[in-house]
């Protein structure tokens, strides 16, 4: 028989035991639980190292921070980390650095928003905490065969949300294409976090240069800060800088069109 393995994340401890012990009762899947995203992260990467990875992922979206009380019959992993990992955070990042592992989102109440960037970072359905275990188990099947499931009554709310995302990226795309490559090297430091100082030091530039730079990025781009303007770079899926050591690149030509 072909085993399931499925990680419950949720901080709410007693959700957390009660689930995975139903979803245990099933001949065919295998469950784990972890208390938060750090802890998820770690089993994550402790199965693969094991060779026994997770095929399903079922994470609370109001993931939030530890919830103290008895050990469950399923053991739930705990995160001594500082700061929290939300539930769509989570989801984007299992998607990254696992992107075998298919993600569920479960919410206590539907939000055709947040279902929307659920899809956007990674996961394969939107599910109700109070829906039956029948209904569960039929979408962790479901996802392993590369369906998208979401409530019926949310379909229409979440293709108005994707519609609109898309249109706000091909605007922001847009926008970020105007960059010279230059302000697109900074622009990327500024989704890294560097400060002006550090973009400066990177790229070989003084601060005053950098100043200016900055300056002509958000200018461009039609924003008035730094917070606006990786928050449009984040929509035009513009990454952060590597911030491995750099080569200096050339100065750039005088544009005389």
């Amino acid at each position: 028989m072909v085993r399931v393995r499925v990680l419950v994340v949720d901080d709410h401890r007693i959700f957390a035991e009660s689930l995975a012990a139903a979803l245990a009762a099933e001949p065919d899947v295998e469950v784990s639980a972890a208390g938060s995203g750090p802890a998820a992260l770690r089993c994550l990467e402790r199965a693969a190292g094991e060779g026994r990875r997770f095929d399903v992922l079922l994470v609370d979206a109001d993931l939030g921070g530890h919830v103290p009380g008895a050990r469950p019959a399923v053991p739930v992993q705990e995160s001594n980390e500082e700061g929290l990992v939300d539930g769509i955070s989570l989801v984007a990042g299992v998607r990254s650095a696992h992107p075998g592992v298919r993600t569920v989102v479960l919410a206590e109440r539907d939000d055709p928003r947040r279902a929307a960037l659920a899809l956007q970072a990674g996961a394969c359905g939107w599910v109700a905490k109070d829906c039956s275990l029948s209904r569960l188990l039929n979408v962790i099947r479901g996802v392993l065969r590369d369906e998208t499931h979401l409530p019926p009554a949310l379909l229409t709310g979440v293709l108005r949300e994707l519609t609109a995302a898309r249109r706000h990226r091909t605007e922001s795309e847009r926008l970020v294409e105007s960059l010279t490559p230059r302000e697109r090297e900074v622009l990327r430091c500024m989704v890294a976090g560097l400060g002006r100082k550090a973009v400066a030091e990177r790229l070989f530039l003084s601060p005053h240069t950098v100043r200016t730079h900055m300056q002509n990025v958000l200018g461009k781009l039609g924003v008035h800060s730094t917070l606006a303007a990786v928050a449009l770079a984040r929509r035009a899926g513009v990454g952060p800088a590597d911030l491995e050591p750099t080569t200096r690149l050339p100065p750039e030509q005088p544009n005389t069109a």
